[in-house]
């Protein structure tokens, strides 16, 4: 795993704060009954209020608290811990899971959602520091409500999603491994089981992407997720079967960027986060195929430009600044 340097880690965190807790603007998922359940995102949420909506307040925090422990004497670690001692408190952790009770909350943020929230706790649960494992007891039964839910939803889900944006389920099953592996046997077995049954037969890819507001690659994202479930020469077999011609070049849309016509539009912002998410991709492909595979340097390639497209444009925007650290953190991660 690499380090993120501290200048990038101090950019990065200084963007996640600035709107972790900016409430506004707000785009809620939420099901109203009545006049009674119109409430502020604040009411609703009583941590994961900000940054435009809850599922980015949920990895807005992922990559703070990843940037604490990697850089705990970075400038912006007092800011951060002040703030999470304000907001991680068991007060404030049952206003969130109250939220999750009511009956029309059931969907709510599944699967994008689900999954980051747990990617959340499973970062809290390697700190080891007596202020991170505060937060990370605090967080604890918001994480089991959503290990519970997968565990029922997974056995109900026929077909996976195959979508580049938030329901997107190999994307979710990939980051719900993180969590599952380390601390739920159950969970990681019906990642596992859902995984091989939607996708151990695919072959021969033709990875129609990307569509105009994707910011995840269906095809990639396959490979990635197929990578954490198949032992190392199970995998690459089915990998010679998904991408066939790699080393012809094809398909050829993944190997080359997106390109974003307009950073101010949400939508068309996303195509930034498909850009870092292709890079996250690619280096955990290449690092799991052996040294003298032609398919490494095809893919480190491919890697190098599509972060040198995003890389640049992670902040300056609030429409693609309110998430993008978080995916190119995974990317510039990723082993």
């Amino acid at each position: 795993m690499t380090q993120i340097d501290a200048v990038l880690a101090s950019r990065f965190a200084a963007t996640a704060l600035g709107h972790v807790t900016r409430e506004y603007p707000n785009h809620i998922m939420h099901v109203l009954t009545g006049p009674q359940d119109a409430r502020t995102p604040r009411d609703m949420h009583p941590i994961f209020f900000g940054s435009f909506d809850w599922h980015s307040c949920v990895h807005g925090w992922w990559t703070l608290f990843t940037l604490y422990r990697q850089h705990p004497d970075m400038a912006e670690a007092a800011q951060i811990r002040a703030l999470a001692d304000d907001l991680f408190t068991a007060e404030k952790l049952a206003g969130e899971a109250a939220y999750l009770a009511r009956p029309e909350a059931r969907g709510f943020e599944r699967p994008y959602g689900w999954a980051w929230l747990l990617m959340l706790s499973a970062e809290l649960e390697r700190h080891d520091t007596p202020e991170g494992r505060g937060w990370a007891e605090i967080l604890r039964p918001l994480a089991q409500i959503f290990a519970e839910r997968f565990k029922a939803f997974l056995p109900l889900a026929d077909y996976p999603v195959r979508v580049g944006t938030h329901y997107n389920t190999a994307f979710a099953l990939r980051l719900t491994l993180d969590y599952a592996e380390a601390h739920d046997a159950d969970l990681a077995a019906a990642c596992r089981a859902a995984a091989l049954r939607w996708h151990a037969e695919d072959r021969d890819c033709q990875a129609w992407e990307p569509s105009q507001d994707e910011f995840l690659s269906p095809a990639l994202m396959e490979v990635v997720l197929m990578r954490r479930v198949l032992p190392g020469a199970e995998f690459r077999g089915w990998f010679d079967a998904f991408l066939p011609r790699l080393t012809e070049g094809q398909p050829a849309t993944l190997l080359a960027p997106a390109r974003v016509s307009d950073r101010t539009d949400g939508k068309i912002a996303h195509l930034d986060g498909l850009n870092l998410s292709r890079g996250w991709c690619w280096r955990e492909i290449v690092a799991a195929l052996p040294d003298a595979d032609p398919r490494r340097t095809v893919g480190r390639k491919a890697a190098a430009v599509h972060l040198d497209a995003a890389l640049p444009h992670v902040t300056g925007d609030y429409m693609g600044e309110h998430w993008l650290a978080s995916f190119a953190l995974l990317a510039l991660l990723a082993s």
